[in-house]
């Protein structure tokens, strides 16, 4: 393994940490809070670090995918670690294991909290808790690729981009990887101001507004009331509604709209399966919770909020779906397991693999009635080729395998099956919110250390498409990474430094 190209990565994320952690200070000098002091500890030996770092480039910077998956799952545990600190320090969060919990709900745009009441914090910490969704939302490692010079060639970017974006594949939209990464974030974060100025005419004050705008962004769904978004006027939450569904779509679809290509933009099969189920399912639970409603209006309000929220992995609610008829709960579980589009900041398992495994059914189907006929399977007018599907169905494979051992381990609780299972499709979905005692009314809180741990593996592993993270825990990894020529190589450093 390139040690020196991992050591690079990790000192500059680390060093953005700190940066990022200069925002919080900021709000909380405008607010005259004495957590800026708390946020300052933990963010200036980052930005110290980071700048030493930036000092000692690697000589040979070319590495492969194995590499992009060990620097994607390090960098987003180093986040989360450090992110912790100041929840922590500041004593807001008591228990560093709590703090952890909601750290790493944020970076992974989960949203599930431990908090009884969010409106004790600070403003700077409830900001830093959303800003959190905003840098996991498009990930830290396709923002290192918009601002740092990384050598190595498309190759090495590649290997780094596709082990942390989400989905089946990843492509270049224009001629190179890091114009494609910046075009990602350009439309990423102009999307989010366009919600934040929308809000603002609204009725929302700045503050909340920038609050819900980045978390909607990240499809994150940190609020910053105990009752998420349901003290905003009805406006606000359409609005919110929204852009819950616009940034749970592909974003190669903008991409094709910006740049005059409606025809493929529409013709994508992802966006339009998508924009189906949403339809579908608001529809569905619209008419199931009408009786429960003031009216039609409320209902289809209501039941578009849950929907976009749930399918797009946010997890903001208007009202507490817990309580709804049985088949609405069920839709929105099944919308958990869906989740929002591939090349999106949404979560869940992505319509573009769903689709791809329909597709994959229905050729082995036709295969039976007719043995000699050869058929490709096809997504979006082009062929799919075997890869792409072994290792669709390998995915599929491993996140239920994940899933019933994380039940499984959550069972020892001995608590409800309602909570215990849509606890782990919340966090493996990257969702937030489930049912029973973990009801969008609730939080997660009550869960014992070990069932924090696990379902922090959960977040992190869903937000990262399963492997970066399951890498970590390979032995072969920490056998490359520790080889005989690496120790000996740290032997003879340490004796420089004796001298």
């Amino acid at each position: 393994m390139n040690h020196s190209v991992i050591r690079f990565i990790l000192g500059y994320v680390i060093g953005f940490l700190g940066l990022f952690l200069m925002l919080p200070v900021l709000i909380a000098l405008i607010y005259h809070e004495p957590v800026w002091l708390d946020y300052s500890v933990v963010a200036l030996p980052c930005l110290i670090l980071g700048i030493f770092n930036s000092y000692f480039k690697p000589k040979k910077f070319s590495f492969y995918l194995k590499e992009g998956f060990f620097c994607t799952g390090a960098s987003w545990v180093v986040l989360s670690v450090i992110g912790a600190l100041p929840l922590y320090i500041s004593g807001e969060i008591p228990r560093y294991i709590d703090a952890l919990f909601e750290s790493v709900s944020g970076f992974t745009t989960t949203g599930a909290s431990i908090l009884d009441n969010v409106e004790l914090l600070s403003h700077a910490s409830l900001f830093w808790r959303s800003f959190t969704h905003l840098v996991g939302g498009m990930g830290v490692l396709v923002f290192l690729l918009t601002v740092i010079p990384l050598a190595g060639g498309d190759g090495s970017q590649f290997n780094l981009m596709k082990a942390e974006s989400p989905g089946p594949s990843v492509g270049k939209l224009v001629p190179k990887l890091k114009n494609t990464a910046q075009m990602l974030y350009v439309i990423y974060l102009g999307l989010c101001a366009l919600e934040f100025i929308l809000l603002l005419f609204a009725g929302m004050t700045p503050f909340e507004a920038i609050n819900t705008a980045i978390a909607t962004a990240g499809t994150g769904g940190f609020g910053i009331y105990a009752n998420s978004i349901a003290g905003f006027n009805v406006a606000c939450q359409w609005i919110v509604a929204i852009f819950m569904f616009i940034f749970g779509v592909n974003f190669n679809f903008y991409y094709y709209m910006l740049f005059h290509h409606a025809k493929d933009a529409f013709g994508m099969e992802e966006v339009r399966m998508y924009s189906l189920l949403t339809a579908i399912s608001v529809g569905i639970i619209t008419f199931n919770i009408l009786g429960t409603s003031a009216g039609f209006f409320d209902a289809l309000t209501k039941a578009a909020f849950q929907v976009t929220s749930i399918q797009s992995s946010t997890g903001f609610s208007t009202a507490d779906f817990a309580v709804w008829p049985q088949t609405s709960r069920c839709v929105l579980v099944l919308l958990m397991f869906i989740g929002a589009c591939a090349g999106s900041t949404g979560g869940g398992i992505k319509v573009s693999r769903f689709v791809l495994m329909g597709k994959a059914v229905h050729k082995e189907l036709i295969s039976y009635i007719h043995p000699r006929s050869i058929r490709k399977t096809r997504m979006d007018g082009k062929p799919v080729n075997h890869e792409t599907i072994r290792s669709n169905n390998v995915f599929f494979g491993t996140f239920m395998i994940l899933f019933f051992i994380s039940v499984f381990l959550l069972s020892f609780e001995d608590l409800d099956f309602s909570t215990v299972f849509t606890s782990v499709i919340a966090t493996m979905s990257n969702i937030g919110p489930g049912l029973s005692l973990v009801g969008p009314s609730a939080n997660f809180g009550f869960f014992s250390d070990f069932s924090k741990l696990v379902l922090i593996f959960d977040m992190l592993a869903g937000r990262l498409e399963l492997f970066p993270i399951l890498m970590l825990f390979h032995p072969n990894i920490w056998r490359d990474l520790f080889s005989k020529r690496r120790c000996k190589e740290l032997k003879n450093a340490g004796k420089i430094l004796k001298q």
